[in-house]
C-alpha cells in the first residue's frame, strides 16, 4: 500500500467515525456540524465515500464460482391468527441477512416489489 492509499484510508476511518457520532447524537446533521465546525457539505462528501465503502466491502451475492440461477426461495411463514387487532402486533422482521457489520432486516409486510428490488441492487454490489 502506497503513502496516498494509507492516507485515504485513515482519512476514510476517521470520517466513519465522525459519521457515525453525528447519526448517534440525536441532532439534525446542520446542528451538530456547527457544533463540531465542520462545513456540512464536508460532511456529505465524507457521507458518500463512508456508504460507497461500506457497499464495496459487502460479499457479492452472485460470485462467478458460484452462480445462482434463482435468488429467490419460497419461505412458508405461518400466519398467526391471535391478537388480530394491527395494534397489538409486534411488527419483526421475518428475514434477517447479516453482512460483517450490515444488517438487512425485511419486515413481514415488505412487498415482492421491494424484496425483488433489494436483491437485484444487492447482486450489482461487489
Amino acid at each position: 500500500m502506497n503513502t496516498r492509499e494509507v492516507t485515504n484510508q485513515y482519512r476514510l476511518n476517521k470520517w466513519t467515525e465522525i459519521v457515525r457520532e453525528c447519526r448517534s447524537s440525536g441532532q439534525t446533521i446542520s446542528a451538530w456540524c456547527a457544533d463540531h465546525d465542520i462545513n456540512p457539505k464536508t460532511y456529505y462528501y465524507w457521507l458518500r465515500r463512508v456508504r460507497a465503502a461500506a457497499c464495496e466491502a459487502l460479499p457479492s451475492l452472485y460470485s462467478q464460482n458460484n452462480p445462482i440461477t434463482n435468488p429467490f426461495v419460497p419461505v412458508n411463514i405461518p400466519v398467526s391468527t391471535a391478537g388480530t387487532d394491527s395494534g397489538d402486533q409486534e411488527v419483526l422482521s421475518d428475514i434477517v441477512i447479516r453482512f460483517g457489520a450490515v444488517t438487512l432486516e425485511i419486515r413481514n409486510n415488505a412487498s415482492a416489489t421491494l424484496i425483488e428490488n433489494t436483491l437485484r441492487a444487492l447482486q450489482h454490489v461487489r
